[in-house]
């Protein structure tokens, strides 16, 4: 009896893994516009028009038929569906909608249809984004009104990240934006790299120099003017300090007009559908990790366990290929991003580390980057399908990353890595201090700059029971030196949560 119950258990086994399908995305669009409020389309129509783009590219019309899920990241938008909108309008009305709210990975929305198609769940699925800010912009300068068509019907689901992004002493200091804490991160990484800070000004300042050249080239790059190294490191009327050692050129640009689609489905009904084998691009592994860490918590500034286990999963499977991805860009919402991506992967240096530009120069639409990338590497792919992409995302300050490996052809079966688990048991939340005064010493710091004048430093510290704090100074004097001289590692002391020395 026993034997039998193996033999029955085994047999399910392989019948489930022999009946696992494989997911292959056929359909690709990706549009950006330019020109006057009037010239400008909405993001509600520019996700439309992205669509028809992907189901045009795949060849067959019939694909709207199998798309059994639309699942769009939130932009600036008040649309409450625009995916029921769209799909209703072209065909596919049978589609469920989910709308995944900003702190929820865009390669997650990948991850998860490529999954329910490999397990039967859905036949097929539409990923699209788009933001219009550029017309936003538009409306200002021109002194009109800006518009949006009123979608007020709620998605079949709202995806929402668990955790807040951010701690209560970091919103009181640096607000809601991203810059200052990535500004933060960066300082810890320049002094993790053992830079001085005109070094590390020289370094990042090279990089985007680099990519500016890279976006010059690229025909879906939303700034296409290419810069010199001087021009991003020094600050100007047109390049504004934000954030030491941020300036504008150092940040993502999301004042654009654009939007970008990816029509994922069974290969059966790829081959049904007789889509040609050269619109046919495979995911082949992807990780991501979702431990929510206000960074004032976080164990470390210069990674993450999450990030490294999802680097270690996504190295490995490229080690099992024999090469190197060819086709590689790492967010780039701010230089360190990029640093945090690159110093846990295994990647060919003479390959560059973006394919579009990164996101101050090739756009930066809110919150759905990472789709656009992806949509332009498997572009790449179409003309070279023996290559790998491999393409990373992050959400939040840093505080959750991805990745996605594809490839032209079938090289395995997709497989995925969710580290988050494991990550909470490693990256333990560091305590809060609750004093006002004290003494620590400096783990991160910024100053936050009102047009060209130094306005604040905001400097996170750890006291000397080892919890953490974040305090603040507005002396000319020391605005001037952290600009001057490296303050990670320097002991201070601080009274009612302001530096004193």
């Amino acid at each position: 009896m026993l034997y039998k119950a193996f033999q029955d258990i085994f047999a399910k086994s392989i019948s489930k893994f022999m009946n696992k399908r494989t997911p292959v995305v056929v359909g690709l669009g990706i549009i950006q516009q330019h020109g006057t409020y009037d010239e400008l389309d909405e993001a509600l129509i520019l996700m439309e028009k992205a669509t028809l783009q992907a189901i045009d590219d795949c060849g067959n019309p019939k694909i709207t038929n199998f798309i059994d899920i639309i699942d769009i990241p939130k932009g600036f938008w008040a649309y409450r569906d625009p995916g029921k909108w769209i799909g209703e309008k072209h065909g596919f009305q049978h589609a469920k909608t989910s709308v995944n709210k900003i702190g929820v990975l865009q390669q997650h929305l990948i991850n998860s249809a490529a999954l329910r198609i490999q397990n039967g769940e859905i036949r097929g699925g539409l990923i699209l984004g788009g933001e219009s800010r550029a017309k936003m912009i538009a409306a200002l300068k021109e002194k009109k009104d800006f518009k949006e068509l009123e979608l007020n019907t709620n998605p079949d689901m709202y995806v929402k990240a668990k955790d807040d992004l951010y701690g209560p002493q970091e919103a009181e200091n640096l607000g809601l934006m991203a810059v200052g804490y990535y500004a933060v991160l960066e300082s810890a990484m320049r002094a993790h790299k053992q830079h001085t800070l005109k070094e590390h000004e020289d370094y990042l300042s090279k990089m985007y120099a680099d990519f500016s050249e890279i976006a010059s080239k690229n025909p879906h790059a939303w700034n296409r003017n290419e810069y010199q190294p001087n021009e991003i490191s020094e600050p100007s009327a047109k390049n504004k300090p934000i954030a030491y050692p941020y300036n504008k050129l150092h940040n993502t640009s999301w004042n654009v007009n654009q939007a970008s689609a990816m029509i994922i489905i069974d290969e059966e009904i790829a081959d049904k559908l007789q889509i040609p084998q050269n619109k046919r691009s495979y995911p082949l592994a992807s990780s991501e990790t979702n431990h929510m860490l206000a960074l004032v918590e976080r164990p470390n500034f210069v990674s993450s366990a999450g990030l490294e286990l999802s680097a270690a999963y996504i190295n490995k499977k490229i080690s099992n290929y024999g090469k190197l991805p060819s086709i590689v860009d790492l967010y780039s919402c701010f230089p360190v991003a990029i640093q945090q991506c690159e110093n846990v992967l295994e990647l060919d240096p003479s390959i560059p580390k973006t394919i579009t530009g990164g996101m101050p120069f090739a756009g930066g639409p809110l919150n759905n980057y990472m789709l656009h990338a992806t949509v332009q590497a498997l572009l790449l792919l179409r003309e070279n399908p023996d290559n790998i992409a491999l393409i990373t995302g992050i959400s939040g300050m840093m505080t959750k990353q991805a990745f996605g490996l594809w490839s032209g052809q079938k090289l395995d079966e997709f497989t995925h890595l969710d580290t988050t688990e494991d990550a909470k048991q490693i990256d333990l939340p560091k305590e809060i201090s609750a004093f006002e005064s004290g003494d620590g010493h400096v783990i991160g710091y910024t100053v936050l700059f009102d047009k060209l004048d130094a306005e604040k430093a905001v400097i996170y510290i750890e006291d000397l029971q080892g919890k953490r704090k974040v305090v603040t100074s507005n002396e000319v004097d020391i605005l001037k030196n952290m600009r001057e001289e490296e303050w990670v590692g320097k002991a201070i002391r601080y009274k009612d949560s302001v530096l004193v020395s």
